[in-house]
């Protein structure tokens, strides 16, 4: 069968499984792996969201499958499944849309894929290995018990793929990922595939990778631009009014909703479907069947709002999402470059909009710089908005042909009502029962002074030095997140004494209660250090999920060789303590406890006092700022 000329460079059998899937040419990443000189050579594959990396890792790793699919045994010893490739993805989803896109490419090829993922049944993962898939897609925890039971026998591996490796690393999954490769033979290939390439990212594949190349589909860090972003300036009290108005802009338009917590997914999706519009949340919180529903029910169009948090969307991979809206900023360039890259995928056009309350707004401004994002400012949507957008849109269907005449009964009635009736007002009751302005009424919102100008983009956020946000908590731990843990991050983003970047309007300075006084903290001992991979955001997001604790509690942060220090705010430190103490099956080793009393736990802190000015006579004594004895040194 002749191939096109994009699919010359790639087997008959593959380029005719591309032409059924509907491929008319390659993309950018999938042309660059296929250089001649790039072969038997380790990759590092770079591109944008959306533009195909999952096909292209395929076509790496189709040459190498065909080569062993013939003496291949089909199982180990007691049955083990002795797979040539396994790829390693951060989440469910993403593994599981690995698994259905290489089940297609390959199932040409003779080729079985399986998935083996945490929350998922155990037993039947067990009993699909023993099939002998020559390919095993699976999340790093559920990978590693697979690995230490020996249902998977890794002693015949020939390639390792690492998928979304900045996010694995950004979800604290370096241990199991270093284990797993640990037990793979010296002489495979290793692949890794990332949208950013941080420092912590350059050092694994350093470690693993041999004679490695990069191949970028597009510049690193480069915005899709198939993607138009616009930033409105919205008061917080009046953001789900925004998000009403939005969805009706754009009635039945796919769009995923990022919020930053679980708590904040499932009250948003709530409220959105108390006013009428179809909507579900997606966080971790999920089992994974509900998971599957629920996707499946995005993916199918039955629901057309899905609101989730960072890490639960990660992966998802469907195409015609036509606007993503963060209802809560990123908390770093990354995450934005991500959460974007959900629409505008295979060569559509998308939206991305991101809310900004007026306190986060400079942290929003260096974010969508160092993101190199080309975005406009733009006055939330109102009513008036609302309704006008609706009215052209019910005239241009109207002005429109039908697709098929009117049934005779039909117009026979229209003629006799317009006869006998006042034609404006005929139609205006017609307009009125049909509800073309949408599902709701939309809501009034406060319009707010914008920035003159979006300013230039400038350098791309990561470089040699890593992550430059030193406050951005971010979800960490293995496939299943607890009951408490905070999947997304909340940057702090603030100078020294500056308001939070999400609190009100208002606020004062973060560190002051409201009566004005300093707020004092309780310094607590953490078992983590730099040496293990703790960094100041990491370390925010263990403490916020192990004691169930905002960021706007905790105070200075200090990060040492092999133990660090995290300031909570005095008045929640007892719960924090009581919760931070129990057994966690996520991150067992690391354990928090108060370096000093408690308050209603045990004696006063022991905590050193500043000097400051004698007060007035009669006058009260505001408490002064609190510091750490003997901090952990840098």
């Amino acid at each position: 069968m002749p191939s096109d000329p994009p699919f010359a460079a790639i087997s008959p059998v593959l380029a005719a499984a591309l032409e059924r899937r509907g491929f008319s040419t390659l993309t950018p990443i999938q042309q660059a792996v296929l250089d001649p000189a790039h072969q038997g050579r380790d990759l590092r594959l770079f591109s944008q969201t959306g533009s195909g990396k999952t096909v292209a890792v395929g076509l790496v790793l189709a040459p190498e499958l065909e080569r062993v699919v013939a003496e291949r045994a089909p199982a180990g010893p007691s049955g083990a499944a002795t797979p040539a490739v396994i790829l390693i993805a951060p989440t469910r989803e993403l593994a599981a849309q690995l698994a259905r896109e290489l089940t297609w490419l390959f199932e040409p090829l003779g080729l079985t894929v399986c998935s083996v993922t945490g929350g998922t049944s155990y037993i039947q993962e067990v009993r699909a290995l023993r099939r002998g898939p020559l390919v095993v897609v699976g999340t790093p925890g559920r990978l590693l018990d697979h690995l230490e039971r020996r249902s998977i026998d890794p002693s015949r591996v020939v390639a390792a793929v690492l998928d979304e490796a900045d996010q694995m690393l950004d979800l604290g999954f370096r241990d199991d990922l270093e284990a797993i490769l640990g037990k793979f033979p010296e002489g495979r290939r290793t692949h890794l595939i990332a949208a950013t390439f941080s420092r912590e990212v350059r050092a694994l594949a350093d470690r693993y990778q041999r004679d490695a190349v990069a191949v970028e589909g597009t510049s690193l860090g480069e915005a899709n631009v198939d993607i138009v972003h616009v930033a409105h300036l919205v008061r917080p009290s009046e953001r789900d009014a925004v998000i009403i108005n939005l969805l009706l802009l754009a009635p039945g338009e796919r769009a995923l909703i990022f919020a930053r917590t679980r708590e904040g997914t499932a009250e948003l999706a709530d409220r959105l479907a108390d006013a009428g519009f179809s909507a579900l949340s997606l966080s971790g919180e999920l089992e994974q069947r509900e998971r599957t529903r629920t996707l499946d029910a995005f993916r199918s169009g039955k629901v057309t709002t899905l609101v989730a948090t960072d890490v639960a969307a990660r992966g998802l991979d469907i195409n015609d999402v036509g606007r993503v809206i963060h209802a809560d900023p990123p908390s770093d360039p990354d995450t934005f470059i991500h959460r974007s890259g959900r629409t505008g995928r295979a060569g559509r056009k998308g939206t991305s909009v991101i809310l900004v309350p007026p306190a986060a707004r400079e942290h929003v401004l260096r974010l969508l710089r160092h993101a190199r994002a080309k975005f406009t400012w733009a006055p939330a949507p109102t009513p008036e908005d609302v309704l006008r957008e609706a009215d052209a849109r019910l005239r241009a269907e109207l002005a429109a042909p039908p697709a098929e005449p009117p049934e005779p009964r039909l117009r026979a009635l229209a003629e006799q009502l317009l006869a006998e009736l006042d034609p404006t007002a005929l139609v205006a009751t017609l307009l009125a029962r049909a509800r073309h302005t949408g599902v709701t009424t939309p809501l009034p919102v406060t319009p707010l002074a914008l920035p003159a100008a979006a300013p230039s983009p400038g350098p791309r956020f990561r470089d040699a030095a890593g992550p430059r946000f030193r406050d951005a908590a971010g979800p960490r731990g293995r496939d299943a997140a607890g009951p408490h843990s905070r999947e997304a991050g909340e940057p702090r983003g603030r100078e020294a004494g500056g308001p939070h970047p999400y609190a009100p309007e208002g606020a004062r300075p973060r560190g002051r209660d409201a009566d004005g006084p300093q707020r004092s903290f309780v310094p607590f001992r953490v078992t983590w250090g730099g040496r293990h991979g703790a960094d100041p955001r990491r370390l925010l997001a263990l403490v916020c999920r192990r004691g169930n604790i905002s960021s706007d509690q905790i105070g200075a942060i200090h990060i040492g060789e092999r133990m660090s220090t995290v300031e909570v705010a005095a008045p929640a430190a007892p719960e924090f303590a009581e919760l931070a103490a129990r057994p966690d099956t996520r991150d067992p080793r690391i354990k928090i406890e108060p370096m000093v009393g408690v308050p209603a736990l045990g004696p006063e802190p022991r905590l050193a006092r500043r000097p400051g000015p004698p007060a007035a006579a009669g006058a009260g004594t505001a408490p002064p700022r609190r510091r750490i004895v003997n901090p952990v040194p840098r």
